[in-house]
């Protein structure tokens, strides 16, 4: 089977293990699948269903055999899991089948004890087991009542009293614990005592009630809630905390794991309020065995679990085991078995009676120090893992014990100068680490050698290493002592000035080698340009008609505003026009020439846009959003927006943009009466019209806000974020929640599509934390989504490009300052009278670093750019040279 052979290499997939369970239950294959059923259960806590159908088959197969015992066994290895009142339910009544056997009655009515102690006080289920436990003494009670008309002798009368009073203790208790439903019990008791409710279970109950109240919202919330619910029980416990009942802050903690096992952070919360407030030995390290069962892959958690069986007096051997299962684990990170490790190297130090020169304590720590340096090297570094411990912290812990309780400072050199040979040795602060240690434990020979190593070694701040060494010269060294440092010290800066004089040199022949292939570039197109002009004719409309297409071209490669979408996985830079210029190029999917016949109508409209632009008094950004990416072909815009944009608020005006023959542009302008409307406006953004979706920024004037953007780019990695590709194009939001949520808890959902609202096949999907990102991709990477194959990943997107970032260099046209024409745009009949020369790209601009402009070339070449915004003028021998260059 491919899921034996998949937990053959990895036994801890538990979805192959579910997988493999119910293949063997449809084939009937009644002892393999009892073996399946134990193997899992030694590796992961068993869910509710998986224990009650395991609990079912084993019922029906001992029905042959009188040993009842198996069963007992099983039933106690499952309420051990989880706190679950069905378990629990089944487990009694399952009992009372036995009843009839010696003791069989004292089993059945301690079974329910421990069941209601368990469970009793869950709010909507504890309600069930109290009423199967007052179910069974009602019929303990119906076979010691004598027979109607006899008079029982003392002794059944004795019994009748204990059992009576049985029931009545089951109501008092039921009646003290807030439960939902609970008046009905209540009323059952009235009719039941026949001398009444005593004041003191009035009082309880009325309390109780009192209490059920507080908690009734939250109990409704948890039931209209979708699973996992994380958000309701977190608040759910929030509450309980602030009422400081330590039983139901344990049921509401226990519930919460019953339906989110898998979620590493609540197991992290309980585990801490045990260990600081209850700390009863076996509740506190049971939970945490259960913890690292339920998430074996999160390290803080094994890590807790040994400082708990440390806590409370573990034997040495159970911890060892502990540590062993953890490195067993499978952890996510190479830093996570660093830090396991020190949690362990921790505990076998705080073992060690350091007053003894040697012990076995000491030499099992030595040992230790010694595996974990191996372990790191190879089953880590070898299983293609980030190297987790770069600064060798293990290695300067392991030297710094030696120095201080040993007093070994020899073993502790040792150490260092592995340290060093791992390519530490170009560090100073590594340097420092080792000459402090030297100054605390060692002597100052070995202070000066060290700073002599340093000094030649240091790559990264050597100007302080060499500081170092001559203060400590000052100090405590001879007058040869100082010669020699201060000859060392000069000797390794003049190389280190150097050698960064010739990086610099060499980076500077790059920039300008670079700078002469875009000049070679520039000319080239050029000299193209200027054939083609020649190639075109001279007659006069011939000629006009190339200087305005040369115009149009030259204003096309200007940059333009770009509107920058996305979270941070992605970047959509979307070209747009504005009511005082073209910023686009590409015409949106669908659009057509206006038809002969509407050429009136789409005039009209024309007309009637320009008589709204040329009253720039009406309008008011603050109240303002711009709407892009409409089709073409959208008919009657301005009243399909109006019925899409006013339940945001009252509209003011809508000013679709049209264009001199008529045709809608594909976006407009929709001002509201107030700007409070247009955070509203905002979460229409992506909102689909016509099968495309619309996109929704606000209405900034990039003229006098050049700095504004709307959406941040990030370049960082996004640990708490998966990247899926090669989904099929048919995928939708819910199927893929639905595939991702069993990994943890789902913030967002995003599928990636094309302008037109096409799918790309890629999706971004945002986990609760890190660990169930990081989870989410070791399960489904590579798992198939229809026919399918998926590709899945930690979302880190790509640098973006330095030219498309705020602040970066642009050629010398896009410094020029842009001509402004009137509300219409550049007429037909306007010629540009600035030379052609300023419109070309005829500078060369060096590219930046963090908005910081280079060199430029000099001013015959391009025009000087001090900044973004501002422009050196022209003077009229620099307008010569260009028109002789020309």
């Amino acid at each position: 089977m491919l899921e034996l052979r998949i937990l053959s290499i990895n036994a801890f997939d538990y979805n192959c293990h579910v997988d493999l369970i119910k293949l063997l239950k449809q084939e009937g294959e009644l002892f393999r699948l009892r073996k399946a059923r134990q193997k899992m259960s030694e590796l992961f806590p068993l869910t509710e269903e998986i224990w009650l159908d395991w609990l079912k088959d084993e019922i029906r197969l001992t029905e042959e055999e009188p040993n009842r015992e198996k069963v007992y066994d099983l039933f106690e290895r499952a309420v051990k899991d989880y706190i679950c009142p069905d378990i629990w339910l089944e487990y009694a009544q399952y009992s009372i089948g036995g009843m009839g056997s010696p003791g069989g009655i004292d089993k059945v009515r301690s079974i329910f004890e421990r069941a209601v102690t368990a469970v009793g006080l869950h709010m909507t289920k504890g309600q069930t087991v109290w009423e199967a436990y007052r179910e069974f003494e009602n019929a303990i009670l119906s076979t010691v009542q004598p027979p109607p008309g006899r008079i029982p002798s003392r002794e059944e009368q004795e019994l009748l009293n204990t059992q009576l009073e049985r029931i009545h203790t089951l109501f008092r208790r039921q009646l003290a614990v807030p439960l939902m439903d609970m008046e009905a019990t209540y009323a059952e008791y009235e009719e039941w005592s026949e001398h009444g409710v005593p004041d003191t279970v009035i009082h309880q109950y009325k309390k109780a009630l009192q209490q059920m109240e507080k908690c009734k919202s939250f109990e409704e919330s948890l039931l209209v809630a979708e699973p996992p619910k994380l958000a309701e029980y977190q608040a759910y416990i929030d509450f309980e905390l602030k009422e400081g009942d330590p039983a139901r802050i344990q049921i509401t903690f226990e519930r919460t794991l019953a339906e989110n096992c898998l979620v590493p952070d609540m197991w992290a919360k309980y585990t801490t309020y045990l260990d600081r407030q209850l700390k009863v030995r076996d509740l506190v390290l049971s939970t945490h065995e259960r913890a690292v069962r339920n998430c074996p892959w999160t390290m803080g958690l094994w890590k807790s679990y040994l400082l708990a069986l440390e806590r409370h007096g573990a034997d040495h051997q159970v911890v060892s085991d502990v540590f062993e299962k953890a490195l067993n684990a499978g952890f996510i990170q190479a830093t996570d078995y660093v830090e396991i490790w020190q949690a362990y190297l921790d505990y076998l130090r705080r073992r060690v009676d350091f007053s003894k020169e040697s012990s076995k304590e000491l030499e099992e720590l030595r040992g230790a120090f010694s595996r974990s340096l191996d372990y790191m090297k190879q089953d880590v570094e070898e299983s293609e893992w980030i190297f987790g411990d770069p600064s060798c912290i293990i290695m300067q812990i392991w030297a710094r014990i030696e120095a201080l309780h040993c007093k070994n400072m020899q073993k502790a050199r040792e150490l260092w100068d592995s340290i060093m040979t791992k390519g530490n040795a170009k560090y100073a602060n590594m340097w420092l680490e080792y000459y402090n240690l030297e100054r605390s434990y060692g002597d100052s020979v070995h202070c000066r050698k060290a700073l002599h190593r340093a000094v030649q070694c240091t790559s990264d701040y050597p100007e302080h290493v060499c500081e170092v060494l001559l203060t400590f010269e000052r100090v405590e060294g001879s007058l040869e002592d100082w010669d020699v440092a201060v000859q060392k010290t000069e000797t390794r800066l003049n190389r280190i000035n150097e050698q960064r004089a010739k990086v610099a040199e060499k980076e500077a022949n790059l920039a300008r080698q670079e700078e002469e292939r875009a000049e070679q570039r520039r000319k080239a197109k050029s000299d193209k340009k200027a054939q083609k002009k020649v190639q075109k004719g001279t007659r006069f409309g011939e000629k006009r008609k190339a200087e305005q297409d040369d115009y149009q071209d030259e204003w096309n490669d200007d940059s333009a505003p770009k509107r920058h979408r996305g979270n941070g996985d992605q970047t959509t830079e979307e070209y747009m026009e504005t009511e005082t210029g073209l910023f686009g190029r590409n015409a949106p999917p669908g659009y057509k020439p206006a038809p002969p016949g509407t050429k009136k109508d789409q005039a009209a409209a024309a007309a009637a846009q320009r008589h709204n632009d040329d009253k720039p008094e009406l309008r008011n950004d603050n109240s303002s959003v711009f709407i892009s990416n409409l089709a073409y072909t959208l008919e009657e815009p301005e009243t399909k927006l109006r019925t899409l944009f006013e339940t945001c608020g009252p509209i003011k005006q809508i000013r679709p943009v049209f264009s001199n023959r008529g045709s809608f542009k594909g976006y407009c302008y929709v001002q509201f009466e107030s700007p409070v409307s247009v955070a509203e406006a905002l979460k229409l953004d992506r909102r689909e019209v016509e099968g495309r979706p619309m996109f929704v920024s606000p209405c900034v004037d990039k003229n006098k806000n050049p700095d504004f953007k709307v959406f941040k780019y990030n370049t960082s990695m996004e640990k708490h974020k998966i990247f899926i590709s090669g989904l099929p194009f048919s995928c939708t939001k819910e199927q893929l929640e639905e595939i991702c949520k069993i990994h943890g808890t789902i913030k967002e959902v995003r599928l990636v599509t094309y302008r037109s609202g096409k799918p790309k096949g890629l999706a971004y999907v945002e986990f609760g934390d890190e660990t169930q990102a990081s989870q989410a991709v070791l399960k489904m990477d590579g798992m198939e989504v229809g026919d399918n194959k998926i590709s899945v990943a930690i979302s880190n997107p790509p640098r973006r490009n330095l030219m498309d970032k705020p602040g970066s260099s642009r050629t010398t046209t896009d410094m020029m300052p842009r001509q402004v024409f009137g509300s219409r745009g550049r007429g037909r009949t306007q010629l540009s009278l600035l030379p052609r020369s300023l419109h070309r790209q005829s500078g060369a601009v060096s590219k930046v670093e963090n908005g910081t402009a280079a060199e430029q070339v000099p001013a015959a070449a391009s025009v000087s750019v001090n900044a973004p915004s501002e422009t050196k003028p022209l003077s009229n021998s620099d307008f010569a040279k260009m028109l002789l260059n020309k």
